[in-house]
């Protein structure tokens, strides 16, 4: 995998009887203090510089994730957005009115494509439309930023591969947490041997609410007269109007890909940054529809398996992810990713991770105990483990405003972005693959260097 270069990020140390905060690169092996506080900060001196030139872009698919971005976008100084495509009428006049009046709107993607004036797309549709869309737009000459996962089925990722390598285009999936300063950060650790040997990840993520649940709110005015309906439908199988199906299109296996592709898939974008992983080789996973029996056709409660096998990069290791929409414990959102060594283990956050690691016995060699239950004198010498915590700086602008920074920067100055199109698939093929694992009942074998089924 290739190594994020001129890296922006510096950190700083604190302890938390300190006054003062010094630049630092802190040893974290090293440290024997509890409770220790670092934050994770930029690094002015390797800031790239701005063209004074805008950079055009325009947006495809106007619901909540593609506004998000433009929004997050439109943060950088030089891009303007000049375009705006989307099936629902509603959407793009709702665009004239947040971006204002001189936004080009259509309902026809492809009048975007053919306007000399755009220098890049977002491409923010539902799951079935990426892969044609981000073909056709690297094809026209644009650069895409394309929402995750970075296509529909595993059939469909060599096409977008090829064509980024034959057009040069900028290509960016939108897993946003490996732009991240907290999975920045567990890299370094990973990589300075914190936990020691790697020998299991697992990633959580759990929601309750209904929208949580993809059950978007459907606007009233919702007909075939302001929706393009035969538009959305992709050429697959031909169906009434159903405005369940546009609206909260992710429960449907037509148009998402399930939990695995919404969400598994940025947990194994993050761990593949941090482990510079090609990806595993077997995959397996269960689940069911334990709560949310409103039609849909995807599990409200995931599990998935990953064997990762050893490799010059990291060790062998095991990951398992959940995803829970019926859980009542840990409030309306909630997740992380946790990576286990042999000598301890890292909770990681887009903000924030938190190193664990136990502390020696005092006085005694732990080669010699045999019984720890039946010996009290050395029960009490245990300790429990060292805490380090690592959080971001007051004022951080978060993970998806650098994600869109590096794509700028690459557009801009000729480089590349840590998720182009083949770390895109080598991570959206997995979170596919375990959908299929579900569905079919059986183990799925992957060759992640080929990116090719077995």
């Amino acid at each position: 995998m290739k190594e994020k270069t001129n890296s922006r990020r510096t950190f700083i140390q604190k302890l938390v009887t300190a006054s003062a905060a010094m630049a630092v690169a802190p040893t974290v092996l090293n440290a024997s203090v509890p409770g220790r506080q670092t934050l994770l900060v930029r690094d002015p001196q390797n800031k790239k510089s701005m063209l004074n030139s805008n950079l055009q872009i325009a947006l495809i698919g106007a619901g909540g994730m593609g506004r998000s971005d433009a929004n997050t976008a439109l943060r950088h100084a030089g891009v303007k957005l000049v375009a705006v495509a989307d099936l629902y009428e509603k959407r793009l006049q709702d665009a004239k009115a947040a971006y204002g009046e001189d936004v080009f709107i259509t309902r026809d993607y492809r009048e975007l494509l053919n306007r000399k004036d755009i220098d890049a797309v977002i491409v923010a549709t539902p799951d079935h439309w990426h892969q044609q869309i981000s073909v056709e737009a690297m094809e026209a000459g644009k650069h895409v930023y394309c929402e995750k996962p970075m296509v529909h089925s595993i059939e469909e990722g060599p096409s977008v591969l090829e064509t980024q390598r034959k057009t040069k285009k900028v290509f960016e999936v939108g897993s946003q947490l490996l732009s991240s300063l907290g999975y920045e950060k567990a890299k370094e650790l990973l990589n300075q041997g914190a936990i020691g040997k790697l020998n299991y990840a697992e990633g959580v993520w759990s929601r309750r609410t209904s929208d949580g649940a993809w059950n978007y709110a459907i606007p009233d005015d919702a007909s075939e007269k302001n929706i393009s309906w035969d538009t959305f439908l992709k050429g697959g199988k031909k169906l009434p109007f159903n405005p369940e199906r546009f609206f909260r299109w992710r429960k449907y296996l037509d148009y998402g890909s399930g939990m695995n592709g919404d969400l598994f898939v940025h947990i194994i974008s993050g761990l593949h940054f941090v482990t510079n992983s090609y990806g595993p080789s077997k995959i397996y996973s269960s689940g069911g529809i334990r709560f949310w029996n409103d039609g849909r056709e995807v599990p409200d409660v995931m599990l998935g398996t990953f064997d990762y096998n050893q490799c010059e990069a990291h060790s062998g290791f095991n990951l398992s992810l959940r995803c829970n929409f019926v859980d009542g414990t840990n409030g309306a959102y909630y997740y992380v990713m946790r990576l286990v060594g042999s000598e301890g283990l890292m909770e990681v956050y887009s903000d924030k991770v938190t190193l664990y690691r136990n502390k020696v016995l005092e006085g005694v060699d732990p080669n010699t105990v045999r019984d720890l239950s039946s010996n009290a004198d050395v029960r009490k010498r245990i300790l429990g483990p060292e805490e380090i915590v690592y959080k971001v700086e007051e004022g951080y602008k978060g993970e998806h405003y650098d994600h869109f920074g590096h794509w700028f920067d690459a557009i801009r100055n000729g480089g590349e972005v840590l998720e182009d199109a083949a770390f895109g698939y080598r991570a959206a093929a997995p979170a596919i693959l375990c959908m299929e694992s579900y569905l079919q009942k059986k183990v799925v074998q992957w060759d992640p260097i080929k990116m090719k089924k077995l």
